[in-house]
């Protein structure tokens, strides 16, 4: 026994260093999209409707959405489905770019207009422009709620609420599905 706790002992650098090189990976693998870029281009590929340019209002039926969305996108944007909290890739990333509507491509929310709710989901207090989404009385869950649609496809991307901070005392509490986040380029 004395043995080991020697052993232990003199190896308990080593052991605190390998530690905190796992603990810093893991940190930076999951507060990170993991390579969003790559995805992007795989999921929008074959969506003849993507277009971060175009504006035009989309008239898509819902079964040719279905056709071309992945079954988990589909769920949440189109059967107004929510994902878990604090399990989408941007409920608490903070880096720098845009968020698009990862349906039609439609540009949504600034990276500066985001802030850490503490709610689970990605929350903003402003859109782009006034026209990039879209609100609805929601009262499923017994609850009533504004819920929040793309302008561009009609998406569901969440809901809005009053308790966010200034300027606006808006919470935009959004599905991390239904963005795509392009990051700024760098200087």
């Amino acid at each position: 026994m004395k043995k080991l706790e020697k052993i232990f002992t003199e190896n308990l650098h080593r052991y605190i260093a390998a530690f905190i090189v796992i603990f810093l990976t893991i940190s930076a693998c999951t507060n990170q999209p993991t390579d969003q870029s790559k995805m992007e281009q795989k999921d929008n590929k074959n969506n003849p409707y993507y277009s971060r340019t175009d504006t035009t209002k989309l008239q898509v039926s819902h079964e040719e959405w279905k056709k071309i969305l992945s079954p988990e996108l589909f769920e949440v944007a189109r059967n107004k489905g929510t994902e878990r909290a604090f399990t989408g890739k941007y409920w608490d990333y903070d880096g720098l770019g845009t968020y698009y509507c990862a349906v039609c491509g439609n540009e949504l929310f600034r990276s500066d207009a985001k802030f850490s709710s503490s709610c689970g989901w990605p929350s903003f207090f402003e859109t782009r422009r006034p026209e990039a989404c879209i609100y609805h009385e929601d009262h499923s869950h017994g609850m009533h709620r504004i819920e929040v649609l793309c302008g561009r496809c009609e998406s569901h991307l969440g809901h809005i609420f009053d308790d966010g901070p200034p300027p606006t005392g808006q919470r935009y509490c959004m599905n991390s599905i239904s963005l795509d986040f392009v990051p700024d380029e760098k200087k």
